[in-house]
């Protein structure tokens, strides 16, 4: 039957009927699906950090679906790309607690990020799921805040006991001028000053330069038996290129947290270096992880924190399907929970918790890059 409206009417109440359609398939959608949130890097300097910590999220997803998904529901992840810049990570944390009004959120990458946007979810009474930042700071959050990663109190420890057993004694440094890369120094120099060894020279090295020439010949004046660096993907691949040109890599490299400081360097000047890394699987669990991502993305892993971000969403769909609850304050008492004891084992190994809500014992692994690749040494 023909319509007597005029035509542009017609076409308006079409819209409307389109939008409250749509309205409702969301609606829907929303009442049969769990949401949590994640902000992560997947444009800027760590983009390649990002989209590597992405795509474990969404095999969680996935995983987590396919064994039937929480309380009967699907669980949903919506990512929120932050850039790399903590404005962007901080209203993008504001939006996913304001307007998805999600339970959860995990992020960021870098600490310097992380913290003002977990400080404002803690706020908010937000769970805030650390899967891949390291500064000590974190600790200091709140009791919203749980880490999945190990923070750099384990990470320096390890690295400083490492150079020192390769024979290093003599080292200059490198890292980025923000809260993980000072912490990195604070915690390697005193670690391996107490071994016996001495920190010759110190660089703080700006974000976003297009070279670090300057700092590097800064730390050559020292001359070192080997040179310590972390630094972020693309940083680091301009500090690896200048420092092959200026002749520095005729003296060992040794990177701290390899994955993130080769994960833009090309393989031919990443060559020969040496380094320690988060333990990227553990055991059973991790092998089937590795081979899943593998067969889903026809490569392997490109860093070692993709594991974190599908721990992440597999801790929190059994938090909440311990909890029987969506709630941010039930979720964090069936997290305690899951890292207490036993523990919780993930992709990464057994996750436990210390009265901090801070994992305990995080994994690390000793390589070289050779052939193209890490390799254990």
């Amino acid at each position: 039957m023909r319509s007597n409206l005029p035509s542009g009417r017609r076409l308006r109440c079409a819209a409307a009927a389109s939008l409250l359609a749509l309205g409702g398939a969301t609606a829907a959608w929303a009442q049969d699906s769990i949401n949590i949130g994640a902000v992560l890097s997947l444009t800027g300097a760590n983009a390649t950090v990002g989209e590597d910590v992405r795509r474990g999220i969404m095999l969680g997803v996935e995983h987590v679906n396919a064994k039937g998904g929480v309380l009967g529901k699907k669980i949903n992840v919506i990512v929120e790309d932050s850039g790399g810049n903590p404005t962007t990570a901080l209203n993008a944390a504001r939006k996913l607690a304001t307007v998805d009004k999600v339970p959860v959120v995990m992020g960021e990458y870098s600490s310097g990020i992380t913290l003002p946007m977990a400080q404002y979810l803690v706020k908010e009474g937000v769970t805030h799921l650390n899967i891949n930042s390291s500064s000590t700071k974190i600790r200091q959050l709140g009791a919203t805040s749980f880490s999945l990663v190990g923070l750099e109190n384990f990470s320096n420890k390890f690295a400083a006991a490492d150079t020192y057993a390769l024979g290093f004694r003599r080292v200059a440094m490198i890292a980025p001028n923000n809260a993980y890369g000072q912490g990195v120094f604070e915690g390697y120099k005193a670690e391996f000053e107490k071994l016996g060894g001495k920190v010759v020279t110190e660089v703080l090295y700006t974000a976003g330069q297009s070279t670090y020439r300057r700092e590097l010949q800064q730390m050559a004046r020292s001359n070192p038996d080997a040179y310590v660096y972390t630094a972020y993907g693309q940083e680091s691949a301009v500090i690896n290129r200048e420092a092959e040109e200026l002749g520095l890599r005729k003296v060992p490299w040794y990177a701290i947290l390899m994955t993130m400081s080769l994960s833009d360097t090309p393989p031919a000047i990443a060559n020969g270096q040496l380094g320690m890394e988060l333990g990227s699987v553990q055991g059973a669990a991790g092998k089937a992880y590795a081979d899943a991502f593998k067969a889903k993305y026809k490569e392997g892993f490109k860093t070692s924190y993709t594991g974190y971000g599908y721990d992440g969403v597999l801790i929190s769909a059994a938090a909440i399907e311990k909890a029987r609850a969506t709630t941010p304050a039930a979720i964090q008492a069936a997290l305690k929970e899951l890292g207490s004891g036993a523990g919780y084992v993930g992709a990464t190994g057994t996750i436990r918790f210390d009265q901090d809500r801070q994992r305990i014992d995080p994994p690390y692994d000793k390589h070289k890059f050779e052939g193209g690749q890490l390799v254990p040494r």
